[in-house]
């Protein structure tokens, strides 16, 4: 009963029909953040694409300005020197064989995993536990690099990865409801931006049909698309 009260509550004066700018939906959503945890405020975006062809893919990584509010824990594949500088940049998780024998027993105690390109031999064949929780390292997304300074400093320091799922959506969440409503604003329009420049090549008609701004309690808001900047080389 206290949940119905509070969902309704939470619906006085939004419009579900209407689209908002990304200020007002920021400013509405995040007062209505109202859970005794500190909400996450998420995007999805519903996208003209379908991933089934290669050509349609959308993956990529987005680097928030304000940081994601988030506690990430980093497993890194590496060794000898580079084992010892993912240590020193704060990898949670660090690892070659032993690690692998770990992961390969379903015991994953990380959110992000980075290797090294010479440990890709060994990580490729977690392929079947790290690629359904998409944790499987790509240099696409940076987590396969010899810089696993910054590659771990990026993890920890808010960068979000996001690939697209079969439906065309591609969902993320770009800080906290204890974020000031600029923080929020700008992290949402960092990510917007980073899956506009992430078009792929085979993607026609219209790439971004639909984005919805909501907390995790919280409903969902339709975004006025025309505030949203044009992708750019």
């Amino acid at each position: 009963m206290a949940k119905a009260k509070r969902v309704t509550k939470n619906l006085e004066g939004v419009d579900r029909a209407k689209f908002y700018s990304i200020e007002e939906a920021v400013k509405l959503v995040k007062a209505r953040a109202n859970a005794k945890f500190d909400e996450t405020i998420e995007v999805a975006m519903n996208l003209g694409v379908d991933p089934r062809h290669a050509d349609q893919m959308v993956r990529g990584v987005c680097n928030l300005p304000n940081g994601s509010g988030r506690k990430v824990r980093v497993a890194v594949f590496a060794k000898g020197p580079k084992a010892d500088e993912a240590k020193k940049a704060g990898a949670d998780v660090v690892g070659a064989e032993d690690l692998f024998e770990i992961v390969n027993k379903g015991t994953i105690d990380f959110d992000r995993c980075i290797a090294t390109p010479d440990m890709m031999g060994l990580v490729g064949r977690l392929g079947k536990v790290l690629g359904p929780r998409n944790l499987m390292p790509n240099p696409k997304v940076g987590t396969v690099t010899m810089d696993v300074t910054g590659a771990v400093k990026a993890a920890k320091g808010g960068a979000v990865e996001f690939r697209v799922e079969k439906a065309g959506i591609v969902q993320a969440g770009v800080g906290k409801a204890s974020f000031s409503e600029d923080q929020i604003a700008g992290n949402l329009r960092a990510f917007l931006d980073a899956v506009n420049k992430a078009k792929p090549a085979g993607a026609k008609g219209t790439y971004v049909k639909k984005v919805s701004v909501s907390s995790t309690m919280g409903p969902g808001l339709k975004i006025d698309l025309s505030a949203l900047a044009a992708p750019t080389a």
